[in-house]
């Protein structure tokens, strides 16, 4: 259990009309066409789900064989705050200017970067969010710092071309972006891609293995074989701070690098 926050209560409950009611709201489809029998399978399905008396508030056919469901109610469940798992934030932010600072200071040489989507993920909106000058959210991305090397592949990068790659940059972080979660693809190509960082890389000289996307768990990053998992809402600033971090914190010399003898 981690101590709370003062004024953070140990138990709550969802909030709807009033504190405390309990009220949640959940969409979900069915393989059933619209209509009354529909609306009572999505009915039980949300008493099967912990939701009493549930209400089904919209109702709305994808095609003649699915309909959308917004089912309202409430839920006797309550949430102990103390027992919640989240990643905290181990490292300070930094500014573009400290983050460039704290490079030369510990490296000596340019951090080198390599980014891309992996598989058959075609979606870089969240790489290049991270990764190019014009960044996201108000903040530049790693291209701009001076002290990063940034090489950015794109879309649709095979894993083996991402290890050589890494390789021949002699990368200290490598950062994949995953969009499409079709079928756990994120996951599988996840895995994949650490398990061959690890077969190609001894331990001391493997880039650091960050990952980023909407639908990864933020404290999955030992299950996946990485060493930081990125969620919605990441601004290209916190990774450059935990790059900074993780990085220059590596004993026997930074990765991807000869250690000094």
């Amino acid at each position: 259990m981690s101590a709370l926050p003062e004024g953070v209560p140990p138990v709550v409950r969802p909030y709807g009309d009033t504190t405390g009611d309990g009220m949640v709201q959940v969409s979900f489809t069915l393989p059933l066409p619209p209509g009354k029998r529909a609306e009572g399978a999505a009915a039980q399905l949300a008493r099967r789900m912990g939701i009493d008396q549930p209400m089904v508030v919209h109702a709305k056919g994808i095609g003649d064989r699915y309909t959308f469901f917004v089912v309202y109610g409430p839920v006797s469940h309550v949430v102990d705050v103390a027992a919640v798992e989240v990643v905290q934030r181990e490292y300070p932010l930094l500014t573009p200017k400290e983050t460039n600072a704290a490079i030369r200071d510990a490296l000596q040489r340019k951090l080198v970067v390599v980014g891309a989507c992996i598989g058959t993920d075609a979606h870089t909106v969240g790489i290049d969010a991270i990764l190019n000058v014009k960044g996201w959210a108000g903040e530049k991305g790693l291209e701009y710092y001076r002290e990063m090397k940034v090489v950015n592949l794109g879309a649709q990068v095979s894993v083996p071309d991402l290890v050589e790659r890494a390789r021949a940059e002699r990368a200290d972080a490598v950062l994949v972006s995953q969009v499409v979660t079709q079928r756990d693809a994120h996951v599988h190509n996840t895995t994949t891609m650490s398990a061959a960082f690890r077969e190609a890389f001894p331990a001391t000289r493997r880039p650091l293995l960050v990952v980023g996307g909407p639908r990864f768990d933020e404290t999955g990053a030992a299950a996946l074989g990485v060493d930081r998992v990125f969620g919605r809402g990441t601004t290209p600033g916190e990774v450059a701070s935990y790059l900074v971090h993780a990085v220059a914190g590596r004993s026997g010399g930074p990765a991807g690098q000869e250690a000094p003898a």
